[in-house]
């Protein structure tokens, strides 16, 4: 998302308000105040990246931080960086073509099969790695007198069988309004799935309400939840009990990650997050080479590396806990494993 995308709302009445909405509406937005609660010294220049792409992150996820600890994994993923502001070649504003596979507003059809809807600019935690934050979220917003656009070109196309809801983060919308979106989307007779990509489950456990539940599991759409954690450090005892209720509702859910330089490029990160996972009751799904957006190159791993922690993964873990490690590369018909 980029900076222009919508603020987390606040409630006039907030003794109404869903936690996880306050949640959201408290998380720091100023590099100064995450920095003095870790007990870091200030830094100027993050400053100046966070005014290209804002800081957000909630308070639950800086107290997994460890304070004092400037190279922290969590905190390495939400510190603004002036390196973002380095241009470098081969990087890009938008790196996987969606701008082309945007068949209407806020619709992109990439695969065969499957469409995602980027249903909101709005995101719990700006991750500094993010693919879509200079995704044009305003122009491209597919709710409103978009919506019907979107369904008009589901509906027209008996090929497609599953929708996936992503953003920004889909779990940012109110429960009310997902449900009727949802409603919207099975009265498809054609579409059978639905996946939601997420990262509100790992970052904010208090968004897995009865109401998320109710409208997910009661859809005649199949869903999928596909959650995003890269360090075994973001999943505490909350998360894992959150997830652990998708699970017992009947809900498969997965994880990708994203493969990132001095955060999870180990072998004993990444095993130790394959096996918190699964403790949770969640599959590890996809170990993703870092798209290449223009801010992100500092957290780039060279494909060698990339596949030598593989094999040493797979000789150290059953096979249902290794990822398979992808790239996405624009105008292909499917991830690239590599």
């Amino acid at each position: 998302m980029n900076k222009t995308a919508p603020i987390i709302p606040r409630y006039p009445d907030a003794e109404h308000v869903p936690a996880w909405r306050r949640a959201l509406a408290e998380a720091v937005t100023r590099p100064a105040e995450l920095l003095a609660l870790l007990t870091l010294p200030e830094e100027p220049t993050a400053a100046s990246a966070a005014d290209r792409f804002g800081l957000r992150v909630p308070r639950g996820f800086i107290a997994r931080m460890r304070p004092g600890d400037r190279r922290d994994p969590l905190l390495l993923q939400v510190l603004p960086d002036a390196v973002e502001c380095q241009a470098v070649a081969g990087y890009l504003h938008d790196p996987l073509g969606e701008a082309a596979a945007m068949a209407a507003p806020g619709l992109l059809h990439k695969y065969h099969g499957r469409a995602l809807l980027t249903l909101t600019g709005a995101c719990g935690i700006h991750c500094r790695y993010c693919f879509r934050r200079h995704y044009p979220y305003a122009e491209a917003n597919p709710s409103g007198q978009h919506w019907a656009q979107a369904l008009a070109y589901l509906a027209a196309d008996p090929s497609l069988h599953e929708i996936i809801l992503s953003g920004g983060d889909p779990l940012s919308l109110p429960d009310e309004r997902l449900a009727t979106l949802v409603d919207d989307l099975a009265a498809i007779p054609q579409l059978r799935r639905l996946r939601i990509h997420s990262r509100l489950p790992v970052v904010l456990p208090e968004r897995i309400t009865d109401e998320l539940l109710d409208w997910l599991t009661e859809s005649r759409l199949r869903p999928v939840l596909v959650v995003h954690a890269n360090h075994p450090h973001e999943i505490d005892a909350d998360v894992r009990q959150g997830l652990r209720r998708i699970t017992a509702a009947g809900v498969p859910v997965l994880n990708q990650s994203v493969l990132l330089r001095g955060i999870n490029d180990a072998a004993d990160s990444l095993c130790a997050l394959s096996e918190t996972l699964f403790e949770a009751g969640v599959l590890p799904y996809y170990l993703h080479q870092l798209d290449r957006v223009e801010g992100a190159a500092h957290f780039a791993v060279d494909d060698a590396r990339a596949r030598a922690l593989i094999r040493e993964i797979r000789s150290r873990l059953p096979g249902y806990l290794v990822p398979r490690l992808v790239r996405e590369q624009a105008g292909e018909p499917a991830k690239t494993p590599l």
